[in-house]
């Protein structure tokens, strides 16, 4: 329960709002359609400077635009000369994000400065990227040519596939229909360092520029999307292998965090909602002049009144803090078509995955024979 001396601040600040700012702010619902509309403008204009008889390639990532693995790609798509580029790429890190979409909030997106291509930052996951870029809503067009997630920071073999961001935004464009590629780079904190992406970038342009040869050629397989595994040291790699997924996974590991160390969570809500945030501190501080303004009133008048209400709070409820890490498990001997293993050994693995995974028939067999002997006990 607030003050009442701060419920009747808060209330004379709406109220004076209502009345006297009627027009101010049907002046800004008038101008916020120009605003879209100027925004659409850009992104058209952007798009018309480009050739059109490029083909366009959309990038995305799952660490946030502002990545380095992102920025060289962009760098030598931009580079060769060959392609529009086009880029629309989480503005925070979403490497990890799955293939989760925002739905019920609304995401914002904002120009993004990158030299010689048309970029946008979006709030949202890597999914709700490529969707939103493929949608004709955002770019003048709804169909690239090829759309390429990454190059991200981490592999994401193995189990690791079904948490990546960066996967899933490649996933995304091939159930729109749009061949796609995922690309990571084995980063191990203790040896890799920042060129080793611009050397990453060397090692998949040929495989890129051959991607795109073949899309136009119409020989591109169009069922998958294939998953780009670097290794560590990308100069130093034996060359490209076919793999398969393996089974590989690092250990879940969940700490316990003291409350002290956690950031509360009405600063971490802030933190996000910066927009909110504003207009919540200024609501504030016109409050907090309406206070006193009458409180200068009240003096006049010989009296003054203060008025604090104790805040109630719920002492039972104890809250507990928890933080996920992933901690790397020794690898047990695996054969050697495997991601992981290949990617070990020094190897590019291109491992394709389909949007209808293939049940073994082992599998299969036993599920049948389970659900059968099931429903004979139900009946």
């Amino acid at each position: 329960m607030l003050p009442p001396g701060l419920v009747n601040n808060l209330q004379e600040v709406l109220l004076s709002r209502k009345g006297g700012n009627s027009n101010t702010n049907n002046d800004e619902q008038q101008q916020k359609p120009d605003a879209v509309t100027d925004s659409t403008e850009t992104s058209t204009s952007a798009s018309d400077e480009n050739d059109n008889s490029k083909p366009v390639v959309l990038v995305t990532n799952g660490e946030g635009i502002d990545s380095l693995g992102l920025v060289y790609l962009v760098q030598a798509l931009v580079r060769s000369g060959l392609y529009n580029v086009h880029v629309c790429a989480p503005q925070s890190d979403k490497s990890v994000s799955g293939h989760s979409v925002t739905v019920r909030e609304t995401i914002t997106v904002t120009p993004a400065e990158i030299d010689g291509a048309t970029a946008y930052e979006v709030s949202g996951t890597p999914v709700d990227c490529v969707s939103l870029a493929l949608s004709g809503a955002l770019f003048s067009w709804s169909k690239p040519l090829l759309v390429i997630s990454g190059i991200n920071r981490g592999s994401s073999c193995g189990h690791h596939m079904f948490y990546s961001g960066v996967v899933a935004g490649a996933r995304e464009a091939l159930i729109s229909g749009v061949p796609s590629l995922s690309i990571s780079l084995n980063w191990k904190r203790e040896e890799s360092q920042e060129s080793d992406f611009k050397d990453a970038v060397a090692v998949c342009l040929p495989l890129i520029t051959a991607a795109i040869r073949d899309i136009e050629k119409g020989v591109f397989p169009k069922s998958c999307f294939l998953s780009i595994e670097i290794p560590t040291s990308p100069s130093a790699n034996k060359g490209f292998k076919l793999t398969k997924q393996s089974m590989w996974r690092s250990a879940p590991n969940w700490l316990a965090v003291s409350a002290n160390r956690h950031p509360s969570s009405a600063a971490h809500f802030m933190s996000n909602q910066q927009s909110l945030g504003l207009q919540l501190a200024q609501l504030s501080r016109d409050a907090s002049a309406a206070g006193a303004a009458r409180r200068i009133s009240a003096q006049r008048q010989n009296v003054e009144v203060e008025s604090i209400g104790a805040v109630k709070s719920d002492t039972n409820k104890v809250k507990k803090y928890f933080r996920l890490e992933f901690i790397n498990k020794e690898q047990e001997e695996a054969e050697e078509y495997l991601d992981f293993k290949a990617l070990d050994n020094g190897f590019v693995a291109v491992t394709p995955f389909s949007l209808c995974p293939q049940i073994e028939l082992d599998i299969q067999t036993a599920a049948s024979d389970w659900i059968s002997g099931a429903l004979q006990v139900e009946q």
